[in-house]
């Protein structure tokens, strides 16, 4: 099975990838970790496009079965074709934003607010995650997944609400079976 995870900022893709990982056997690859160079600050240097595709089509290769969680809908159309079911997850933007801020202080501390690069670069995180459900904002927004998703190849599924990471992986897995 090659399932693909997407959605909002902090909507739940990585958090769900990693339990269906574990709870399927199968592995997870997380787009943030081909699109951003590592770097001193984290996700601030980004790869280029082809790069970036290359090196997350190599290591899928080596799977029969994976998990990919993060938008894709940059990175080229052949990323359309590639997954047997593709998973939209949406969560009301009021819980994706309280998400962030939590997320971002248990892996940076109050860095984010008492360094003035750090609370720069988190501001505009925010700011730009914020606008996910403004379908005039000319990033990446609900629309334009919509849009990538109407000309995805396999199956899709929404899950929309503030569910439980144990309801996702259950509702995964019921689809799962009915589909083998």
């Amino acid at each position: 099975m090659k399932i693909h995870i997407m959605g909002a900022s902090c909507a739940g893709s990585t958090t769900l990838g990693n339990a269906l990982s574990v709870e399927l056997k199968i592995p997870y690859f997380d787009t943030d970790d081909f699109f951003w160079e590592r770097s001193e600050v984290p996700y601030t240097v980004r790869r280029d496009a082809p790069t970036r595709s290359r090196m997350l089509q190599e290591a899928i290769s080596k799977n029969n079965s994976y998990i990919v969680g993060g938008s894709l809908i940059s990175w080229g159309d052949e990323w359309l074709s590639l997954f047997d079911l593709v998973v939209f997850l949406y969560v009301p933007k009021e819980i994706r934003m309280q998400r962030l801020v939590n997320r971002e202080i248990e892996r940076y501390g109050n860095i984010i607010y008492t360094d003035p690069e750090r609370s720069r670069l988190f501001r505009e995180f925010y700011d730009w995650a914020s606008k996910y459900d403004d379908r005039d904002f000319s990033g990446r927004n609900i629309e334009v997944h919509e849009e990538w998703l109407m000309k995805v190849k396999s199956r899709v599924v929404e899950i929309r609400g503030d569910t439980t990471v144990a309801e996702r992986v259950g509702k995964m897995k019921r689809l799962i079976r009915a589909e083998a």
